[in-house]
C-alpha cells in the first residue's frame, strides 16, 4: 500500500494461538481501497488465519483489526456476521457451492440471505453469468460443472453483493494452470470494474503476480515483499 493511501482493511500486531500453538505473532497488514494484495508463505505459516482475522471470522488474542477506520475485533459476533454478509465477499479453494442449489441460486444466495426478493436476487445473479463466461449454465448444479466453471460461479457469488473487500483463499489451488489463469484474469477484471479491494492468499508465484503488492507470512509474522503493477 502506498504511504499516502489510507487502509481500508488492516490488522495491527495481531496475535492468535490455538491452544499452545502460536498462529500469529504480531502480524500487521493493510490494503487500500481498490488494491489487490497477495499474502504468500509456506503451508502452516498463518496465511489463512490472518485472512480469517481480517474478515472477522476469528478474533485475535491481542492486537486489532480495522475496517473503514472502525475496530472489528471488538464487535459482537452478530455485528461481524452482518459485516461479512453485507460488505465482504469470499472465494475458497474448492468453491464450496451448495450442491442442492442451481448455479444461479448459488450466486443469488448472499442476496437472499440479505432478504432481497427472490425474483430480483435471481435477476442480479444471472447478470454475472455473461460477464464470467457462464451463459447457459444457470440451471446446472455443482456436480454438473467443471472445476473452472464451479470456481467462476463461486466468484460470481462473492461479487454479487458488490463487496468492499473480497477475501480469496487459494482460489486457483484446485485448478490446472490454464484454468487458474482464466479465473484470475476474470477476478482481476471484475474487481477492477467494481473497485473492490482483494486480499488474496496463495502459495503460487504466478497467482501472486496479479496483485499490486505482496507480503510474506512466516511463523505468524508478516514481511512486505513487493509493490508493482497488476499482471495483465
Amino acid at each position: 500500500m502506498s504511504s499516502h493511501e489510507e487502509p481500508l482493511v488492516e490488522a495491527r500486531d495481531a496475535v492468535l494461538s490455538f491452544g499452545q500453538t502460536p498462529a500469529l505473532q504480531g502480524a500487521s497488514i493493510s490494503a487500500a481501497a481498490g488494491e489487490i494484495l497477495a499474502v504468500t508463505g509456506p503451508s502452516g505459516s498463518g496465511k489463512s488465519t490472518l485472512l480469517h482475522c481480517l474478515a472477522g471470522i476469528l478474533v485475535p488474542d491481542a492486537g486489532g483489526i480495522w475496517f473503514e477506520g472502525r475496530r472489528v475485533d471488538t464487535q459482537r459476533e452478530t455485528e461481524r456476521s452482518a459485516l461479512r454478509r453485507d460488505r465482504f465477499g469470499f472465494v475458497f479453494q474448492f468453491g464450496q457451492l451448495v450442491p442442492e442449489l442451481t448455479a444461479e441460486e448459488n450466486v443469488a444466495l448472499p442476496l437472499l440471505l440479505a432478504r432481497s426478493r427472490r425474483a430480483s436476487a435471481l435477476a442480479e445473479a444471472r447478470s454475472w453469468f455473461g460477464r464470467l463466461g457462464l451463459d447457459g449454465l444457470e440451471g446446472r448444479r455443482s456436480g454438473e460443472l467443471s472445476g473452472g466453471q464451479a470456481q467462476r460461479v463461486a466468484l460470481a457469488r462473492a461479487l454479487v453483493t458488490r463487496p468492499a473487500v473480497l477475501f480469496a483463499d487459494e482460489p486457483t489451488g484446485a485448478l490446472d494452470s490454464v484454468t487458474g489463469e482464466h479465473v484470475m484474469n476474470l477476478l482481476v477484471d471484475s474487481v477492477r470494474e467494481e473497485g473492490t479491494t482483494v486480499v488474496l492468499v496463495t502459495h503460487e508465484p504466478r497467482v501472486a503476480a496479479y496483485a499490486h503488492g505482496e507480503v510474506v507470512v512466516r511463523d505468524g509474522k508478516v514481511t512486505p515483499l513487493t509493490v508493482g503493477p497488476v499482471a495483465s
